[in-house]
């Protein structure tokens, strides 16, 4: 199903609208979709409406631009300053300047009093700068899968509104107030302590937030948890066009900065929007109801549909739950769970793995054999890199809307997640520098662009089937613990491709 297209029931649900009528309880939703399937055995919701997909994209960009922008995680993907986007490169830069102050303050007090005894920085401030992408990294990955973890738990006893709503308007107040200190000066050692203070708060409801959008998307149809992967793959595609922007510009670091946050500040206002209009449309309501209705309930219903009857239900009846309903929510195993999505859930964190492991840590530091003293030296990473990714990876998202190739139970696709690890000795066999211990076999530009594409399109395209096809696997009232638990893998991905990268770059 395509964004915009017709929404079929999903197939773990299809049943539910062939040959009868809706299983829900006598809203004038369900009392519409069953005069028309009196008419037709191939029953088809009204279409949903296109803000649906929309919150999705957004949300994604969201939470995709809040990693991006707050952790610096661009910057990690990039040493050189002049290759570095504004966003990452503006909190070493504020350390450093923090610092310089602070000598030109020591000299002057030197010189109006000579008698006193010269003072040298101390060894904390000098580090500070040199230290921040491993306190940084730090900070981001370990709230990230303590919160995400914590969050396939405790996802049950906590409304789904407080955690997307506290999680969105927590993020918000971050990025204002970082966008505030921007035109703040202050002192390196405060500044770095605030930095990294909300690095953690920011990946701690972030984690929340991503953990709590798979799940609720895994209550939707299949096709409506791609458009939050192709979100997050647009998010990207938006920090490497800014990075480009910044460089072609020539604008001061600062005034960059300020515009990536406030930036950000816009997009999370828009999410929030979102989300309060989303619960308003019945196509949602629909589906959130699978949410509260026991595994015994629904297959009852599934019985009395195929033998041509109608459930019995009145307006009493739909506005309280079943009586096993919150139970069996609540008994939900996350071990028989795991068990059901192991595959997906594993393969999610073996792509993750395999990407991060070379991208950026080894994919930042390749450098163009044909560039010369041109400017396509200046824009050889942020083009052949940072946007080559990011465009193909949001390609593959974008194709599992329209096209699911391999099939959820296909060995197909561990296979091909499995050989993803092709491209890892490809990528290392490129143009890296420096380099100490392997020969250079890529040498050519073109190479190392047509691996990138391909490296970054079965990211996408593989990531998405995966966190699409998780919460299938399990029944309708299990599909947004199910979600919750993938988007850990997906997190627990990032953290092991991090710790690998370190490998990846010692080989070179």
């Amino acid at each position: 199903m395509g964004f915009g297209g017709r929404g079929k029931l999903p197939s773990g649900r299809a049943d539910l609208g062939a040959g009868g009528r809706l299983p829900s309880r006598g809203s004038p939703w369900t009392r519409l979709a069953a005069r028309a399937s009196a008419r037709t055995t191939s029953q088809r919701l009204p279409r949903p409406p296109l803000l649906g997909p929309f919150c999705w994209q957004v949300w994604a960009s969201a939470s995709a631009r809040r990693r991006e922008l707050s952790t610096g995680q661009d910057r990690e993907r990039c040493h050189h300053d002049n290759q570095s986007p504004a966003s990452g490169q503006y909190f070493t830069n504020r350390l450093d300047e923090s610092q310089n102050m602070s000598l030109v303050t020591a000299e002057l007090s030197k010189d109006t009093q000579p008698s006193a005894t010269p003072t040298a920085p101390s060894p904390e401030r000098n580090s500070l700068s040199a230290i921040f992408n491993n306190v940084m990294t730090l900070c981001a990955m370990l709230p990230l899968l303590v919160f995400t973890c914590l969050n396939s738990f405790l996802h049950q006893r906590i409304p789904q509104s407080v955690r997307i709503l506290g999680s969105l308007i927590a993020i918000l107040l971050v990025f204002l107030i970082t966008a505030i200190l921007v035109k703040v000066q202050l002192d390196a050692v405060p500044f770095f302590i605030i930095t990294m203070v909300k690095i953690v708060l920011i990946n701690s409801f972030g984690a929340i937030l991503q953990g709590s959008l798979f799940g609720l998307a895994g209550l939707l149809p299949t096709s409506y948890t791609a458009p939050i992967m192709s979100g997050q793959g647009l998010a990207g595609f938006f920090a490497s066009a800014a990075m480009i922007c910044a460089i072609a510009s020539g604008s001061e670091l600062s005034e960059s900065a300020f515009g990536y946050f406030i930036t950000a500040c816009g997009v999370i206002v828009l999410t929030i929007i979102c989300y309060l209009v989303l619960p308003r449309l019945e196509f949602y309501r629909y589906y959130q109801q699978f949410k509260f209705e026991g595994p015994g309930e629904q297959e009852t219903k599934l019985d009395l549909i195929n033998k041509g009857e109608e459930p019995v239900a009145n307006k009493e009846e739909s506005r309280v739950p079943a009586p096993n309903s919150q139970p069996t929510q609540q008994s939900h195993s996350i071990r028989a769970i795991l068990r059901n999505i192991l595959v997906p859930a594993l393969s999610v964190c073996f792509i993750f793995t395999v990407t991060i492991g070379v991208f950026p840590a080894v994919t930042a530091e390749v450098q163009s054999t044909i560039a010369g003293n041109s400017a396509w030296g200046k824009y050889f990473i942020p083009v052949s890199c940072f946007l080559t990714f990011n465009v193909f990876d949001w390609l593959g998202r974008s194709l599992t809307a329209i096209f699911t190739w391999p099939g959820k139970d296909s060995h197909w696709l561990p296979s091909l997640v499995l050989a993803r690890m092709l491209f890892v000795p490809l990528l290392l066999l490129c143009n890296v520098q420096p380099r100490r211990h392997l020969a250079v076999v890529f040498e050519h530009d073109a190479w190392f662009i047509i691996f990138m594409a391909a490296f970054a399109f079965s990211n996408g395209y593989l990531a998405s089937l995966c966190m699409c096809f998780g919460p299938k696997k399990v029944k309708p009232a299990e599909a947004e613990t199910a979600g919750a638990i993938m988007a850990f893998f997906l997190s627990l991905g990032l953290a092991l491709g991090a710790v690998f990268s370190f490998l990846c770059r010692s080989i070179v």
